[in-house]
């Protein structure tokens, strides 16, 4: 079982380097100062989000980041998925499908009522993860952005 341990400012080197590893991955052109602003607002334990780390807190295989809103739809609190990483060495073993199905219950113990995860549509591998954890596709809305 992978553990999830909150993530707190001492994991700031530990994270940042899975970040980075991200970053790579992705081509993200994000350099050490912008993920370290990007971090420690979450580390610090702001209310929009919480960072997890994946697997033994001294030697994390991976993290997912949870970014928290306000739904009159739902009726409370809601999050989105905004990463979710692995090492390379420790993928395609059932740990992120076991992050994306004990995650969800942990936050509705919280309160909040339900998790989004944005999935490309192109990316086969993403959306059979999301599927096997019971994420579903919803047909009668769009997700659409207005960068600023």
């Amino acid at each position: 079982m992978s553990a999830l341990h909150l993530a707190k400012p001492a994991d700031l080197e530990r994270l940042s380097a899975l970040v980075k590893g991200f970053d790579e991955e992705t081509e993200q052109p994000r350099d050490q100062d912008q993920r370290r602003a990007a971090l420690m607002p979450l580390l610090d334990g702001v209310p929009h989000g919480a960072i997890y780390l994946i697997g033994p807190a001294r030697a994390p295989m991976g993290y997912v980041v949870v970014s928290f809103g306000w739904s009159l739809e739902l009726g409370g609190m809601d999050g989105r998925i905004d990463q979710i990483y692995l090492r390379r060495a420790v993928r395609r073993r059932g740990i992120a499908t076991e992050v994306l199905t004990t995650l969800p219950t942990a936050l509705a113990n919280a309160g909040v009522k339900a998790l989004h995860l944005k999935v490309d549509r192109d990316n086969e591998a993403a959306m059979r993860l999301a599927a096997k954890a019971k994420f579903m596709s919803r047909d009668d809305i769009a997700f659409m952005s207005k960068f600023l």
